[in-house]
């Protein structure tokens, strides 16, 4: 292949299957792993679950609890540790 003309679909573009507790989140379909980090965030935002103090650090819910396996909270680097876990 040259230079350039890489296909697309590797990596973050790939869809990729939410576990059944991440599907609580960010639906059942695959998608891709920018797609299930955004609706992540949007879940993050609407539900006011970053920490004032320290916006890097997120507060779980109920939800995100299951996602962060069992962690009240987590910073934003390890938020991505746990997405993995739960995106085959």
């Amino acid at each position: 292949m040259a230079q350039g003309t890489r296909k697309a679909g590797g990596g973050l573009a790939r869809p990729v299957q939410p576990s059944e507790d991440l599907a609580q989140i960010c639906g059942n379909d695959p998608l891709p792993r920018s797609q299930v980090v955004s609706k992540v965030w949007d879940h993050i935002r609407k539900n006011n679950l970053q920490n004032p103090q320290n916006k890097r650090e997120i507060v779980a819910d109920d939800k995100l609890k299951k996602v962060f396996g069992g962690k009240d909270r987590v910073s934003m680097f390890e938020m991505n540790k746990h997405l993995s876990n739960h995106l085959k």
